[in-house]
């Protein structure tokens, strides 16, 4: 009734493989010939070629085990793939740890960020660098990696940057552990091995302090993590720490901000910290389009973590209507949006560098309201 990833992995083609796993999660790698499917779809219209045994793919390998039940329960040979996708990508990242498939896969990269993307990722990251002035000749930054593909193609950008860069400063590369389970952690672990990025982790319960936290659980593990961050970074004797937030990541903070926050605001390039004296916050991707890391990563047959905590520990999230977070939401509004203006993104981002004060009917400064009744009658 199961079958093992390992297994699995050695011929795909020999099965079909229907992932039943919402769009999101699909966006952050698929087995590759796999096909998306519900369970009421697969279980309503089961596939009419029976040569071929039938595979369910779900997020953890619990949801997928009851559809393999019900269709073998119909005639059809079918398994579930015993772990999800997430033993499927425990896999292919141990199959590229081998000393020769780790040095060709790290070479393969590294030449993919100067010639194949160099306009996509180096040319806006050493802009946003620039423009910004995010770093400067004395800086100790602090690279901070989730293990996700946003935060690992920073670390490699740093990396390369770092061997032609005429400012001179010094890089860390942190991580910070709040509470992975063993087989994520070695993902991370191997990820960053195979690409020669030498991580320094640090351990934290941040998973165990807010997982039985109801409201807002997400938002309160981010401002965690972030003091966390800024406290090990200074005791590494860092100024900045460095976060992998993109182009996409801007845009649809300003939409979710109106829609869902009522206020205008963005996500800036950079921070001074309130609570700790002399750091900083930067965001080197600012100018990075979420597409191009996504077409690098699958460029270079890369595998990253999506997300790993203890609310994603289970399938609970397959095909759930109920987690469609409000970024989603946002994300496919853009997507409407694009339709009809192509360049609506672009228009976004430079309209929060082109706001007319004079025309707000209020605004806020320095934590302080202020109305243009104030000004009306001078």
């Amino acid at each position: 009734m199961e079958i093992t990833a390992e297994t699995l992995s050695k011929n795909t083609k020999e099965y079909q493989i229907y992932d039943i796993r919402g769009e999101v999660d699909r966006l952050y790698g698929i087995i590759p010939g796999s096909f998306a499917a519900t369970e009421e779809s697969i279980l309503s219209c089961p596939p009419e070629d029976k040569s071929r045994p039938i595979v369910i793919v779900c997020a953890r390998g619990q949801i997928s085990l009851d559809i393999a039940e019900k269709l073998c329960g119909m005639g059809h040979a079918a398994y579930s793939l015993r772990g999800g996708y997430a033993a499927w990508l425990r896999e292919e990242v141990k199959k590229q740890s081998t000393e020769d498939e780790a040095y060709a896969l790290r070479k393969k990269v590294e030449e993919s960020i100067q010639k194949k993307f160099h306009s996509a990722l180096m040319s806006p990251f050493t802009k946003a660098l620039k423009d910004y002035e995010l770093v400067k000749d004395g800086d100790r930054v602090a690279v901070c990696m989730s293990g996700g593909k946003d935060s690992m193609l920073m670390a490699m950008l740093f990396h390369e940057l770092m061997r032609y860069s005429t400012v001179k400063f010094e890089v860390e590369y942190l991580v910070m552990d709040p509470g992975y389970n063993e087989a994520n952690r070695k993902i991370l672990e191997d990820n960053a091995k195979n690409l020669g990025i030498p991580i320094k982790i640090f351990e934290t319960r941040i998973f165990e302090s807010v997982y039985k936290v109801e409201k807002s659980p997400c938002y309160l593990c981010a401002r965690m993590r972030r003091g966390y961050l800024y406290s090990f970074a200074k005791e590494l004797g860092c100024n900045k720490i460095a976060l992998g937030h993109h182009y996409d990541d801007v845009i649809e903070t300003i939409l979710m901000g109106m829609l869902y926050g009522a206020q205008i605001q963005t996500m800036m390039p950079k921070l001074h910290s309130t609570n700790f004296e002399g750091m900083e916050l930067i965001r080197p991707m600012y100018f990075i389009r979420e597409d191009d890391i996504k077409a690098w990563r699958d460029y270079n047959g890369l595998h990253f973590l999506q997300c790993a905590c203890k609310f994603t520990d289970t399938c609970t999230t397959c095909n759930n209507g109920q987690n469609h977070s409000k970024r989603q939401e946002t994300k496919e509004l853009i997507r409407e949006l694009k339709k009809s203006n192509p360049d609506v993104e672009k228009c976004l981002f430079r309209a929060l560098g082109n706001v007319h004060l004079d025309t707000m009917i209020g605004y806020k400064t320095g934590g302080v309201r202020h109305s243009f009744l104030e000004d009306y009658d001078k």
